[in-house]
C-alpha cells in the first residue's frame, strides 16, 4: 500500500510539473519573422536582452452594413394617387472599422512567474474584486480572465501578463 501512495504521489507532480512547463509555453510563444530570438526568447526588435516578450492579436472589427436600394420609383396618377409602390433591394456589405493588429507586449520573465508570484497576483486581482478563485500559485484560466479584465481598461485586452500591470498592481519593482 505504501508503494501505490508513493508512486501515486509522483505521478501527481510529474502531473502538475507538466502542467506548469504547458502553462510556460502557452506564455511565450515562437518566433516569427523579424522577432529577435535570444536564448529561447523572442522580442521586437531593439528589446532590451534581458526582457522577456508576448505578442498578442487584437481581432478585426467588422461591421455589416445593410441599405435599401431603389430599383423602380412609384408609378403616380395625374391626381398623385400611388398605383404602384416603389420597389427596392437589400443590399449588405461588410466594412472593416479597424483592422486586425499584432501588438507586443512586455512581460515577467517565466522564472519569475512562481507559485508565490502568482498567488501575490491572486490576492492583488481579487482585493481589486477582479479574482473569486482560490489562492492557489496557478495561473489557470480564472486568473487569466481576472488579469485580461484588469488590463482591457488598461488598453490591453489579454489574460497574459504584462510588465507594466505587474508594476501597476505591485508585484514588480519599477524600473529606476
Amino acid at each position: 500500500m505504501t508503494a501505490s501512495v508513493f508512486t501515486s504521489t509522483r505521478r501527481g507532480r510529474a502531473a502538475a510539473l507538466l502542467a506548469a512547463l504547458a502553462l510556460l509555453a502557452a506564455c511565450v510563444q515562437p518566433p516569427r519573422g523579424d522577432d529577435v530570438a535570444r536564448g529561447g526568447r523572442y522580442a521586437p526588435p531593439g528589446a532590451p536582452a534581458d526582457s522577456c516578450w508576448s505578442r498578442y492579436t487584437t481581432p478585426a472589427v467588422i461591421e455589416t452594413v445593410t441599405r435599401q436600394v431603389q430599383i423602380a420609383p412609384a408609378q403616380l396618377d395625374s391626381n398623385g394617387k400611388v398605383l404602384r409602390p416603389a420597389s427596392f433591394r437589400t443590399e449588405s456589405s461588410q466594412q472593416i472599422v479597424s483592422p486586425r493588429r499584432e501588438h507586443w507586449i512586455e512581460i515577467p520573465c517565466p522564472e519569475s512567474m512562481t507559485p508565490t508570484f502568482i498567488r501575490t497576483l491572486q490576492r492583488a486581482l481579487g482585493a481589486r474584486g477582479l479574482y473569486r478563485g482560490p489562492i492557489h500559485g496557478r495561473m489557470d484560466h480564472a486568473t487569466r480572465l481576472a488579469v485580461q479584465r484588469y488590463q482591457a481598461p488598461l488598453g490591453v485586452d489579454s489574460g497574459t501578463l504584462t510588465l507594466a500591470s505587474a508594476r501597476k498592481l505591485g508585484l514588480v519593482a519599477v524600473a529606476g
